[in-house]
């Protein structure tokens, strides 16, 4: 599955914040220091998903702008959400991303990378970082990272594998549950799918 793939390549490669690297070499450094946590960890390589949650967490989580990212996947829908729905959402959907990539995970296979050189000019605040997953017998997969400077380090607000936009492949469907069922029936959709994938992850253990 297409968005499958797009969950494990796509969130595969977090960023942190390292003093004052460029954007680039974050994700160079960072990216090849979670691979290597993850293939020495028994408990993770075993299927320990607890473990595997508190990695994506602490590696992860930090440093994506997930308000930026549901509020660009759902659009105009947006505005018509209050504060506290809007909270929800972003909980919702950063949930949605974290049990999806942890369940993609558990197919991760040993890849290289070809981390290429950031173009762009020493002040720029917008940034897209780009990066090709290298697979024997098939072409390179392009991750390319939008990020933006913000007082508290290089956040990530859209992921583009293979020139599909992951916050821009959700917003279709986003826009029709709203439209049918209003903004709280996209809560409960996607708090239905977070729960299935619970239900999934455990029934593995």
């Amino acid at each position: 599955m297409k968005t499958f793939l797009s969950f494990l390549m796509g969130l595969i490669l977090p960023l942190a914040v390292h003093g004052q690297e460029t954007p680039d070499a974050l994700v160079k450094t960072v990216t090849l220091e979670v691979i290597d946590l993850i293939a020495k960890d028994k408990d993770i390589k075993a299927g320990n998903r607890a473990k595997l949650i508190s990695l994506i967490d602490a590696k992860v989580l930090p440093h994506f702008n997930f308000q930026a990212m549901t509020q660009l996947a759902m659009g105009q829908s947006w505005n018509k959400a209050q504060p506290e729905q809007k909270k929800r959402l972003v909980e919702e959907f950063k949930t949605l991303l974290v049990r999806t990539y942890a369940s993609a995970l558990s197919a991760y296979s040993d890849q290289k990378f070809d981390f290429r050189p950031l173009r762009a000019r020493p002040n720029d605040t917008d940034v897209v970082v780009q990066v090709r997953v290298l697979q024997p017998g098939a072409q390179a997969v392009p991750i390319d990272y939008s990020m933006e400077k913000t007082p508290a380090g290089w956040k990530v607000y859209d992921v583009m594998v293979g020139g599909v936009s992951l916050v821009a492949n959700y917003r279709t469907e986003f826009n029709n549950v709203v439209r049918d069922s209003g903004v709280d029936g996209l809560i409960k959709s996607l708090d239905s799918k977070n729960r299935s994938l619970e239900a999934a992850g455990a029934a593995k253990k």
